[in-house]
């Protein structure tokens, strides 16, 4: 690459780091993100006061379907929604766009930036949360029966993989609605298309599952859901012909490089009209 790319990328990436983790307009990201966090401690801290006793399966459970139904269809989407679609679409609004493109740098630079920005910022907010999560979760188990859940139970392989899915999540959903921010003037129409075609996705026939973000993220998690033994929604997370993780990781890494470019070949002939918005 370019070192001026670089350069211009890493820029733009310092600029924008500041207004996307201390933006009031995206301060309910942070309570979306932490909310199953507190609710998993606030479990623990009961079962603690109470002395009832706990199966740790049981629990391991509840967080699996917590985490696919929640929060990799409503959580982390709905964040990405809040994050990568202002950051083209919020600075129209805003009417500082202009700035941007009257600078010496190549638009599709600014995108990637831009798009980073986005990545780096929802990775550690949600993965930050999804640790919180899991400690919160096993908290009133001790700390020996944790340790031999992440030595002797893989355990840690099960953090790792909830991690990968977390920050999967952020590349490929805030690829699209990066893309959206710039595609469509009302990018809310398209976001709500996109939540529709992730929630049907397990009634979807088996080579149009595969045209979804969601579809690659239940491959990653380690523990699929029974839907016999939950509720009517645990049918959403069933993932008959689940992928290895060496073809789902770069699956969605590929689709989000593939939207970007559509977004770049956008971003090239935009025009601002701060009049129109």
């Amino acid at each position: 690459m370019n070192p001026l790319w670089t350069t211009q990328i890493l820029a733009v990436i310092r600029l924008e780091l500041r207004k996307t983790f201390f933006s009031r307009r995206g301060a309910w990201i942070y309570f979306l993100a932490l909310a199953p966090a507190a609710l998993f401690t606030g479990h623990s801290l009961i079962q603690m006061q109470t002395h009832r006793p706990c199966d740790f399966g049981s629990d391991t459970n509840i967080f699996a379907t917590t985490f696919q139904l929640f929060y990799l269809r409503l959580g982390i989407f709905f964040g990405c929604v809040g994050v990568f679609m202002n950051l083209f679409r919020g600075e129209v609004l805003d009417r500082s766009l202009h700035y941007y493109f009257l600078a010496p740098i190549r638009r599709e630079v600014l995108l990637v930036g831009k798009f980073l920005t986005g990545v780096i910022a929802t990775s550690v907010i949600f993965a930050t949360s999804t640790l919180l999560q899991i400690s919160g979760m096993y908290l009133h188990h001790g700390w020996r029966v944790v340790s031999d859940y992440l030595v002797n139970a893989n355990g840690i392989s099960h953090v790792i993989s909830y991690l990968a899915a977390t920050v999967l999540a952020c590349v490929g959903y805030g690829s699209i609605f990066l893309a959206s921010g710039v595609l469509f003037r009302n990018p809310l129409i398209p976001a709500g298309v996109i939540l529709i075609w992730e929630s049907i996705n397990s009634f979807l026939p088996a080579l149009l599952q595969k045209f979804s973000v969601i579809y690659y993220l239940k491959s990653l998690c380690p523990i699929q859901i029974d839907p016999q033994a939950g509720s009517f929604l645990a049918v959403l997370a069933i993932n008959a012909d689940p992928m290895p993780a060496y073809i789902a990781i770069p699956g969605v890494l590929l689709v989000a490089v593939l939207v970007l470019v559509v977004a770049a070949l956008q971003v090239r002939r935009m025009e601002i009209n701060y009049a129109t918005e």
